[in-house]
This record gives C-alpha cells, structure tokens and sequence, in this order.
C-alpha cells in the first residue's frame, strides 16, 4: 500500500471465511441469530483512494451489476461524511478480484476498507466502535471487517471477540453460481434452532483436533444451497475425496484448508480445469488496522 496525504493506494479489502456457520433462532425483527468465526484471508480486492476537497463522491471504476448509488463503497463514504460533516469528498477506484454471490465478504469488506481508509484520509479519526456501528448500518458483516481481527461472532455477526487461530493456507474453489443470501435465510428447510456454542468449546476442539473443519459444527445453509445449486454440491463432492470441506456464508465458494502452500498447490493442481480457484493464506489481521483505535 503507497500513501501520500491526499492519496491511499492498492488497500486491500480481505475475504473473510466462515470457519463454521450455527443458525440459533429467528429474532422478532426477522433477522437470524447465529454464531460463526470469521477468518480473514490475504486476498481481496484492491480500492484506491484520492481526497476531494470539493465534497464530492465519486466512484471512477465501473461495478458490473453494481449501480454506483447502490455500491456499497458509495454508500459507507457518503454516510461517514454526513456523520462526520467533512467538507472533503473522495474518488475511489476498486479493482475487484472477488466473486461476488460468493459469502467470502466481498462488498462488506470494501465497505469496511472505505470507512478504515477514509478514516485516516479525511483525518476525522473516529474510534473503531464507532466505525462499527457505522458498519451495522451498511449489512451485517461490516463490523467484522472494521473490527479487524479473526473473530468469533454472535447477534447478526455483529457481536465480536477476537480469537487466535493458526497459521493456515486455503483453497478456495467458487462455482458459477450466485446464491442469494436473503433467498437462503428464507428456506423453511433452513435448520434455525442449532445448539448455542461457546468461544471457548470452539477453542478447544481447535487445540485438541487436527481433522478440520469436520472436527467442530458445520455450516446450517449448507445442505439447503447444494440442495439448490448443484454447482455446490460437485464441488462438495469433489472435496470428499481429497480433504474436509465446507462452505462459506450463504455460498457458493467452498474451502479446505492446509498446513502448507505446497499442500494446497497440490490439491488445486488435481481440480477440474474450468473451476475457478485461489490458494491463499490465512491473516491475523486487517491491513487497514492500524486506521481505527
């Protein structure tokens, strides 16, 4: 990442991975309450920033799909500029490398990269809690992101403790399917009433057993988005044969994980040639860290 005071570039906004995925019940707002453990992967997309002193907002990469007014990116700039009332604006460029239907976080992360960029940027300097509620406002998975740490999470993913978890390479495969999340969380074969875990059995089982992730708790949307996307299921499938695998969020990209690169490698190597893939590495923390206190 280069940086002068009126430029940030090339800030990475990182995937993230549910290491496992509890639906425990439905709230009386609608919403699900569950229980997960997100952790940041080195890979993401890549925005960069150039400050405005006009005030002025402006996106200058096209999103396919993504109107400008709906972008994410947009929308977390605009709203820490009204809550902040900065007379300065920003041009944004995001080169997007991550799938987006995926649950690996994609447009949470970018808007979290936005605020903890802007943040420094704009040098308004609100604290991290702040920038997290701020966060809530723009979807469930922002706060994780400006937390910044691997976290076991609670509530709707908003409740965070940070966890330490090791060194780990990945293998990310993303079939060509975009599930949509909202439509998952409405199946009613969706399993809502998972046991309520804690961080410390998670802990635990992590210490005590190498056979992950089988060794602790599953992802609840699973079952449901393989039974729907068949694109899933092969990949499920193709994994049973070579590692444990599971997928992340609401789907579709699905992971296992490795002591080494070269492991990794190895297994990517034998995947069939059309599937997209990634080997990347687990983080300890966000990039942008260092932006909030």
């Amino acid at each position: 990442m280069s940086s002068s005071n009126e430029t940030l570039r090339d800030c990475l906004a990182p995937a993230k991975l549910n290491l496992f995925l509890h639906i425990t019940g439905r709230r009386p707002d609608g919403y699900h309450s569950l229980q997960t453990v997100f952790q940041l992967l080195d890979w993401g997309d890549h925005l960069h920033f150039r400050r405005r002193d006009d005030g002025v907002i402006m996106r200058k990469t096209d999103v396919p799909g993504v109107p400008e007014e709906h972008d994410l990116v947009v929308r977390a700039a605009r709203l820490l500029q009204q809550h902040t009332r900065t007379k300065f604006g920003a041009e944004i460029e995001i080169d997007k490398r991550l799938p987006m239907g995926a649950g690996l976080g994609g447009g949470s992360s970018d808007a979290a990269t936005t605020l903890l960029a802007l943040n420094r940027l704009w040098g308004v300097d609100l604290s991290r809690e702040i920038l997290q509620n701020l966060g809530l406002q723009l979807g469930a998975d922002v706060p994780f992101f400006v937390f910044g740490q691997n976290a076991f999470a609670e509530g709707v993913g908003e409740a965070l403790q940070a966890v330490d978890l090791p060194k780990r390479f990945f293998l990310v495969v993303t079939p060509d399917a975009h599930v949509p999340t909202a439509a998952i969380f409405s199946e009613k074969s969706l399993t809502r009433d998972t046991k309520v875990v804690t961080m410390m059995d998670f802990l635990a089982q992590q210490r005590s057993d190498t056979n992950w992730p089988d060794s602790f708790g599953r992802n609840d949307m699973q079952a449901v988005v393989a039974g729907k996307y068949a694109e899933v299921a092969k990949v499920l499938e193709w994994f049973s044969n070579l590692a444990p695998a599971r997928m992340t969020g609401s789907g579709a990209s699905v992971f296992a994980a490795f002591a080494s690169r070269a492991e990794a490698e190895m297994a990517q190597a034998k995947l069939p040639a059309s599937w997209k893939s990634v080997v990347t590495a687990s983080l300890d923390s966000h990039p942008l860290f260092a932006f909030a206190s």
